[in-house]
């Protein structure tokens, strides 16, 4: 049974979105690892854990962690509703797997995230023994698979995680714009709303003169 974990979002109430407009348009997944319809099929299901963090008011950012074909655990972005820095999807999936495999090992198993893991993440997924990662966007501002830095190609590490990022980047990117997209336009609402308060209030026009 998959284990779902609560939801991830930016505290800061930040408007800017990590992946740029034009970060995912036309570009086609990377040739370096083959992507399969199997992948594609993890992802959306880590698009929809992302749709849970959205609902939740946070960053939409979801993952999902599987053995072989099986879903093992879901995870998605809620550092604001968990007064958690480090809830991130990844770890919120990781954490959820540990506990349904009575191991903080997982050997053999893959995740799947629409958005390249940070470095924190990226360590942690080391110490869990993933054997690979699946991404979707890539993250230019905090990405450790190569964006920024390449936790996973250090060869003095112990141990090594193959990575494919890449997947569904378009959708991936798409969920994120729009997040961010949203949250400029409340802001501008609520920024004019508060105008109007003011001008509204006695005495207003006088102060003005």
């Amino acid at each position: 049974m998959p284990v779902e974990t609560a939801p991830q979002a930016d505290p800061s109430g930040s408007t800017d979105s990590p992946i740029p407009p034009e970060a995912s348009e036309g570009r086609p997944e990377p040739a370096g690892e083959p992507v399969s319809e199997r992948d594609r099929r993890f992802m959306r299901l880590a698009l929809e854990a992302a749709e849970t963090a959205r609902a939740a008011g946070e960053v939409p950012v979801g993952a999902v962690l599987v053995r072989g074909d099986e879903v093992v655990a879901t995870g998605f972005n809620h550092p604001i509703g968990a007064h958690d820095p480090s809830a991130h999807a990844e770890m919120a999936a990781l954490r959820a797997a540990g506990t349904a495999l009575s191991n903080y090992r997982l050997p053999g198993c893959e995740l799947y995230v629409t958005l390249e893991p940070c470095l924190m993440c990226a360590g942690a997924i080391m110490h869990a023994r993933i054997a690979r990662v699946v991404y979707g966007a890539r993250d230019p501002k905090t990405g450790a698979c190569g964006s920024v830095v390449d936790a996973f190609s250090n060869g003095q590490l112990n141990h090594h995680t193959s990575v494919a990022g890449g997947v569904l980047e378009t959708e991936c990117g798409d969920a994120l714009r729009s997040f961010f997209a949203e949250r400029r336009r409340a802001s501008r609402e609520a920024r004019r709303a508060a105008l109007a308060v003011a001008n509204a209030e006695p005495g207003a026009a006088e102060n003005k003169q």
